[in-house]
């Protein structure tokens, strides 16, 4: 990007409603909330989307206010780089991040991936998440989505409609040739941690996701775990990646975490050069949010970017799924 370009910035939020509801282990939620940073040059603009997550203390005003502050920065020069140390990870930062990202392919007339220096982008699995509820709803929707290569199973409800254990089973027995990945949300214990390991092991689940809340880690270090084990809530960026050896053997790497595409892309060297397999994962959200995490998904172990097919409608020119496949985004919608 040109030196000293005064950039314009605009930030809109919108609400997207779910088909039907979507539920983990901390509640239910009818609708996505997204933040939208368009940036530009007086010529072109490029666009970034965030999800603001209030399990990491962030709303829709406290993202939009974070976005508007950066408005003097901007002005003096401020570009992706820098926009690095200025803006702590998170969601806000994310959504300028993909905005400058965008800007730059915009400006250069080359696509995200070359100016990142990255191959070109191909289809991938996704997967696709089934909500936490009672066995028998969760295999009812397993069945329905039994076709699809890749689901993810929301557990973390014990004492609540039959436990999570009747309701892996319930998945399995629905869905006999899919490839399961569990994600726990925070919602086990250190008392029912290897009971739940054991039942999602008999299940042919091949990962779980954040069993254990934040703060309880150490639990896991030393334990024999029948199934690898993915950090998410535990892990935003690299900084907090350090010192998770020996608890988790994959990091579920999301853009609204890291705070943009930039980070997320140098996380996901740091944890595959220190042994991590990579989960490439997302927020519920349009196909704004997941194109440049399309990038970021090429070299993960697991896609989990069905943010758009858990929406009601997504928004106009998103990316192309069929069945299992997500097709790299075109250039009209980013990158």
């Amino acid at each position: 990007m040109p030196p000293f370009v005064q950039l314009t910035l605009k930030v809109t939020a919108a609400r997207w409603p779910i088909a039907g509801s979507f539920t983990i282990s901390r509640g239910t939620k009818t609708e996505a909330l997204v933040v939208v940073v368009e940036l530009g040059d007086g010529r072109m603009n490029g666009r970034g989307e965030c999800v603001p997550y209030v399990r990491y203390g962030e709303s829709v005003d406290s993202v939009i206010a974070a976005i508007e502050a950066t408005r003097g920065a901007l002005a003096a020069g401020l570009d992706r780089i820098g926009l690095q140390t200025a803006m702590p990870p998170g969601a806000a930062r994310n959504a300028l991040d993909c905005a400058f990202w965008d800007l730059e392919a915009k400006q250069s007339g080359r696509p995200v991936h070359e100016l990142a220096g990255l191959p070109a982008p191909k289809p991938l699995t996704t997967a696709f998440t089934i909500s936490l509820a009672a066995p028998a709803i969760m295999a009812e929707a397993a069945a329905k989505a039994s076709g699809r290569t890749l689901l993810k199973i929301k557990l973390g409800g014990d004492g609540n409609n039959g436990g999570d254990n009747a309701r892996i089973a319930a998945v399995r027995a629905a869905a006999p040739k899919a490839t399961l990945i569990v994600d726990a949300n925070e919602g086990w214990s250190d008392g029912n941690l290897a009971a739940h390991l054991a039942a999602c092991a008999s299940a042919g689940v091949v990962l779980v996701e954040q069993p254990l809340p934040e703060g309880r880690d150490q639990a896991l270090a030393g334990m024999s775990r029948p199934i690898p084990v993915c950090a998410d809530e535990s892990v935003h960026d690299r900084a907090s990646l350090v010192g998770r050896a020996g608890q988790y053997d994959a990091v579920n790497i999301k853009l609204d975490k890291t705070g943009g595409l930039t980070e997320a892309l140098a996380m996901a060297q740091a944890a595959t050069r220190d042994g991590y397999a990579i989960l490439a994962g997302c927020m519920v959200a349009t196909s704004l949010s997941m194109a440049p995490a399309m990038l970021l998904a090429q070299t993960a172990r697991f896609a989990d970017l069905d943010g758009p097919l858990l929406l009601a409608r997504d928004r106009e020119g998103g990316l192309r799924y069929a069945g299992s496949l997500i097709y790299p985004a075109e250039p009209g919608l980013w990158g």
